[in-house]
């Protein structure tokens, strides 16, 4: 068992994520904007990396899996058919003295827990946000910024069934940013008001809907362990049904056992027909299915599998830290899952000497053709290493002056931290064999 003081927590991590460039406050300059948060140049190459992943896992890999990409504002109707305008809410309560509001399930009732003062009659709050299209600011104008990006799924059902000719069961899958006005938000962006999904709507014909259920739930949880997150931090949680959406038949979490404790990630519902009938109802389009073998019409079921990028993100950090002692010094070390990492492969000349930049900057270019790299030549080899363990990069290229007779390089593996020597001319297939590629 790690040692206390090695141990990861929300703090080390947040410090990692500034100090290395992943993750910065919004308009921090300004004294930041409450709950949002800013991708730096690591960052953004991590969350792509784990989107195209999943998009690789659920689209490319799969021939019952097509994409959509849809806009993040839609016709107004669509929010009242999926429900969200009615019942789209949390509980409000507010403190008489000093003014701040909290969701009344997320504390104790009996005092605010800032100043202690009597807290207000809870209240229920639209977490919607709202806003106008158009020049005039009235009714007749409100759009939403999506809370959720599964409806245009739904709304698309007929479009993209019709284009594709894709028989049942098919899925559509869209990655895209939500936003949803959270009365409380923090642990870093594992709660936030803008954010990002990775979202399935898996369409199935009724009555075989509790095998895709099944089904897509065990895929999803061994997805996460495809992604490099360790089994033992994960598990499965299914809802009560106290807990259940109206319409659902069935809902399970992926929870990862994060630094805070044990929060889900990405949720897995059997829907039923519920979203295909009100957008039916409310739009007068029929959303329904022609079944040739059966020679017939029915509404399909939906299981839905949706994943926070954000909060993945977040798990992918938190699972990959880790702090040990190496030549009697501590070293820090991001063991990503080499398939996301945001850096492949860094170019480390032994020093700034002007004998070896030519050969360094020609692996360099040589390397940035096929990975994602990075170039420091800044301080000690040692010092540099150090500084590409805590950033996940699982390979190093060393040139060195033994390089300029050989034409060798030397790779150093992030996790082992051994050495070989390769040829330059067999560099490239050599890092691809190690990448899998």
């Amino acid at each position: 068992m790690p040692e206390d003081n090695m141990k990861v927590t929300m703090e080390k991590i947040v410090s990692l994520c500034k100090r290395r460039g992943f993750i910065f406050q919004s308009s921090e300059i300004y004294g930041g904007l409450g709950s949002c948060w800013d991708y730096g140049p690591l960052g953004v190459e991590l969350k792509k990396n784990i989107k195209d992943f999943w998009w690789k896992k659920v689209v490319q890999e799969r021939d019952d899996m097509v994409g959509l990409d849809a806009s993040i504002m839609m016709h107004p109707q669509v929010w009242v058919a999926s429900g969200h305008v009615a019942g789209f809410s949390d509980p409000l309560v507010e403190c008489k003295d000093c003014k701040h509001r909290f969701r009344s399930t997320d504390i104790d009732l009996s005092a605010c827990p800032d100043c202690g003062g009597a807290l207000s009659e809870p209240r229920m709050f639209n977490l919607m946000f709202k806003t106008f299209m158009g020049p005039v600011e009235d009714a007749s104008n409100v759009v939403y910024l999506r809370p959720e990006t599964a409806q245009a799924q739904f709304v698309n059902f007929d479009n993209v069934q019709s284009t594709t000719r894709k028989k049942l069961p098919f899925g559509i899958a869209q990655v895209g940013k939500s936003f949803r006005n959270e009365i409380t938000t923090g642990n870093f962006i594992f709660r936030t008001r803008e954010f990002e999904q990775m979202e399935i709507e898996y369409f199935v014909k009724p009555g075989t809907d509790g095998e895709w259920f099944g089904y897509w739930v065990n895929e999803r949880l061994n997805y996460y362990v495809g992604l490099g997150i360790k089994k033992d931090n994960l598990r499965l949680r299914q809802h009560d049904q106290e807990e259940l959406a109206h319409y659902a038949r069935g809902c399970f979490d992926v929870d990862y056992n994060f630094p805070i404790g044990w929060s889900e990630i990405e949720g897995i519902a059997n829907r039923g027909d519920f979203d295909l009938t009100q957008h039916s109802k409310f739009s007068g389009k029929t959303l329904d299915y022609f079944d040739e073998e059966k020679n017939e019409r029915y509404i399909p079921y939906v299981i839905e599998p949706s994943s926070g990028v954000d909060r993945t993100l977040l798990a992918v950090l938190c699972d990959a830290y880790d702090e040990e002692m190496a030549d009697k010094e501590l070293r820090v070390v991001l063991r990503i899952n080499p398939q996301i990492a945001p850096v492949k492969v860094a170019i480390l000349p032994l020093s700034r000497n002007a004998k070896l930049l030519p050969m360094s900057k020609g692996v360099s270019a040589l390397l940035r053709q096929h990975f994602m790299t990075q170039y420091d030549d800044a301080q000690s080899i040692g010092r540099r290493y150090r500084r590409q363990d805590e950033i996940g990069t699982p390979y190093c290229v060393t040139i060195d002056f033994q390089s300029l007779d050989d034409n060798q390089v030397t790779i150093r593996e992030r996790d082992s931290m051994q050495q070989s020597r390769v040829p330059v001319a067999e560099l490239v297939e050599t890092l691809k064999d190690k990448f899998g590629l």
